[in-house]
């Protein structure tokens, strides 16, 4: 089974750069196989990346979902939901956010021919404090990169011992 997991965020935005940190906390504690990147800012990039097929990708960021700061997420991207009839967002190589990616990767992979580079995306985030303008995470939200970075662990193991149950 092939699965990417990548940290998003901007670290030049508090905590936005949650996921950048939780990606750092996870060096070497995955099983060998697992693709980790810091990803940042990068969306384009991932969009690219993700080009090559992964059965599974864990993204992990900040998310607002209306709890309290610090609160870890483990969501899970539904790909056959209908999309926007919005545009696609102007392509900025370094400020797309995951749905952006995810629209731009539906582009490039229909474009190539190739029906589906991605077979489930699934969301470990955490609920920001503090997204401005700063370096560094809020306390509530860096108290939550261990706790995120063992709901990734947990995750990634059972997506490979479990035939992809999710825990």
């Amino acid at each position: 089974m092939r699965i990417l997991v990548a940290g998003v965020g901007n670290v030049f935005l508090s905590d936005d750069g949650f996921g950048v940190e939780v990606v750092r906390a996870l060096h070497g504690a995955l099983p060998e196989g697992v693709e980790v990147v810091d990803t940042g800012i990068r969306g384009m990039h991932l969009a690219y990346q993700l080009l090559d097929g992964y059965d599974v990708l864990v993204i992990v960021d900040a998310v607002q979902r209306g709890s309290e700061p610090g609160t870890v997420h483990t969501l899970e991207h539904d790909l056959d939901a209908p999309r926007d009839a919005a545009p696609v967002p102007a392509l900025d190589a370094h400020g797309m956010d995951p749905a952006s990616v995810l629209s731009l990767l539906d582009g490039l992979a229909g474009s190539m021919g190739i029906t589906r580079p991605v077979g489930r995306v699934l969301v470990v985030g955490c609920e920001p404090a503090v997204v401005t303008d700063g370096i560094g995470l809020s306390p509530p939200v860096a108290a939550a990169v261990a706790p995120a970075a063992r709901a990734v662990t947990a995750l990634v193991t059972a997506l490979m011992t479990e035939e992809g149950a999710l825990t």
